[in-house]
């Protein structure tokens, strides 16, 4: 059982970071929606205090009464085990409840939570374990969320011709330039064999992280750092997006589709003959030595092919990410290079399309739609990015996005077969 006061700070502490996310937005800022992927700040506002509304006080507080009877179906995002939902693609024209009553609404369900938590206290037992369960389950929800605000913020203001920054504050660019001049690429070998995979700990993790599992990896390479804009530069001036052979079919046509013009990565603008890039601080020039950013899982597939590279398995990831951690010291190679970027720069796509686990069972009612149900047309990514929360990045975690997604902070690491090429 959680202690009492460190969930309830945790609790604070979690709801309050959201609430600074939108501090430099305006009431016009939080209404709009970019796109159908995207939902309005206000929306992620409203969504995070419903699932602990419909969650938590529901079955479990003592004269449950909704706050608004409305916002049960107004901020549902997929949970048809719950009931109706608002059709995701009008998120942005519930222009009412304004954002005053949003905010009321935030109030008035941490102060139920709050005192849920210390009641709960006095009260040790199973009901209180499965309380205190799913309130983490809840933050860290609100955690992803915190990280959907940001990328859908930077696509929607985006879309602004005055290209406006979301945060002019140069102390939190610099978070963002932390992975300047990063360290020559190394290839770093491992033998394989038969590894474990999944979460095997007892602090919390997704349900789609488990059952861990025996897997069989071959021998196989993966590079020391992410690919660098520099670096993803090259492939576009060598011809990258005009040569249909390093596309996979689909990303071909993804290409030349009636609403795309890509050539190059998400965010990149030429400026008077100078490359520059869309971030929430605004439009800067573009740091060779940064991450590529914000490409789909086709440009990466497409990068690796012309590197005469691969995209990693998301097993391969996770052995090679254990070890660099000492998560798993025994497979640590004795001549390993240390493994950059891992959790703090982008998120890495892999090659694994998302599915279940060998033995994966959803958790029963409403809340077994979380992950399960999304395990098709989807790819693992795995790792973190510069704008995910502190605290929220572990090497079994698995985030998940169909493979045309650009509007997320998706980098790629390669890899190799280490029985192709001999010269590893």
């Amino acid at each position: 059982m959680i202690a009492s006061g460190t969930l309830l700070a945790r609790y604070e502490d979690v709801r309050r970071a959201t609430a600074m996310l939108a501090e430099p937005l305006s009431d016009e800022d939080c209404c709009a929606q970019s796109m159908t992927d995207a939902s309005p700040v206000k929306w992620h506002l409203a969504h995070t205090t419903w699932f602990f509304e419909t969650f938590v006080l529901e079955p479990y507080e003592p004269g449950f009464r909704p706050f608004h009877p409305a916002f049960r179906v107004l901020f549902n995002s997929y949970y048809n085990g719950i009931g109706e939902q608002y059709p995701r693609s009008r998120r942005g024209l519930i222009t009412r409840p304004g954002m005053d009553k949003v905010w009321d609404y935030r109030n008035d369900v941490d102060a139920r939570i709050e005192s849920l938590i210390v009641i709960c206290a006095s009260q040790p037992g199973s009901q209180t374990r499965e309380i205190e369960r799913l309130i983490e389950l809840g933050l860290q929800h609100e955690q992803q969320h915190q990280e959907l605000i940001l990328t859908d913020v930077q696509h929607l203001l985006w879309l602004n011709p005055l290209r406006p920054a979301y945060h002019d504050d140069s102390a939190l660019l610099e978070l963002q330039s932390r992975y300047l001049e990063p360290a020559p690429l190394h290839w770093l070998t491992f033998q394989g064999g038969i590894t474990e995979i999944g979460n095997g700990g007892t602090g919390f993790c997704f349900d789609n992280e488990l059952p861990r599992h025996r897997q069989y990896l071959e021998p196989y390479a993966l590079a020391s750092r992410l690919v660098t804009n520099a670096e993803y530069m090259a492939f576009i001036d060598a011809g990258g997006y005009q040569d249909p052979a390093l596309w996979l079919s689909e990303g071909w046509a993804w290409l030349h589709s009636d609403n795309q013009a890509v050539q190059h990565p998400m965010y990149w603008e030429k400026r008077d003959g100078t490359w520059h890039e869309f971030t929430l601080y605004g439009m800067v020039p573009l740091a060779p030595e940064r991450p590529a950013l914000h490409l789909s899982y086709y440009e990466a597939d497409a990068y690796a092919r012309w590197a005469q590279a691969r995209l990693p398995t998301e097993a391969e990831w996770e052995h090679a990410a254990m070890s660099a951690t000492c998560e798993q010291p025994d497979a640590r190679p004795a001549d390993a290079v240390a493994i950059d970027q891992l959790y703090d720069s982008g998120w890495q796509w892999t090659s694994s399309s998302y599915s279940p686990y060998p033995g994966f069972n959803a958790q029963p009612g409403a809340l077994g739609e979380y992950n399960g149900k999304f395990m098709v047309n989807q790819y693992v990514l795995r790792g973190g990015s510069c704008v995910t929360p502190p605290g929220h990045t572990r090497a079994t975690y698995r985030n998940f996005f169909p493979a045309h997604a650009r509007w997320q902070y998706a980098g790629l690491r390669l890899a190799r077969s280490m029985q192709a090429d001999a010269r590893l």
